[in-house]
């Protein structure tokens, strides 16, 4: 997708996501995943599904009655996007407010941070 702003609502990020995860998938399975988290209708999936496919979001091909549907957004070209319109908007621009904010609203794992550290020595131009 050319370097155009992705814009997606929370159900459809949400959709995104069982497809990044699982790779092009019919509507009935999106609707499977997504009903593990919270129950949502077969015709409200399919609907998000047609609306996502008109922004550009998703493509749709066909395989015998079924429409396949894959992301037309990379993971992080969304990712990257949805984190500088939260930073710039919510924090200011501030990088340390957002990621103090994020590591302690909830609990961060002993790998976790080891990989946050060892990134931190890599922007440093420490050793890895």
């Amino acid at each position: 997708m050319p370097k155009q702003k992705i814009k997606p609502t929370e159900s459809e990020l949400e959709i995104l996501q069982v497809i990044w995860n699982k790779g092009p998938s019919s509507v009935r399975e999106i609707n499977d995943e997504l009903n593990k988290t919270r129950e949502t209708g077969y015709t409200t999936t399919l609907k998000m599904l047609q609306i996502m496919t008109g922004k550009g979001l998703v493509t749709r091909t066909k395989d015998g009655r079924n429409h396949i549907y894959s992301a037309a957004v990379e993971r992080n070209a969304a990712q990257q996007q949805l984190l500088d319109k939260l930073l710039m908007g919510v924090f200011g621009g501030s990088a340390k407010r957002l990621v103090m904010e994020a590591l302690g609203s909830h609990k961060t794992s002993s790998e976790e941070l080891e990989e946050i550290k060892n990134y931190i020595d890599q922007l440093k131009g420490g050793n890895p």
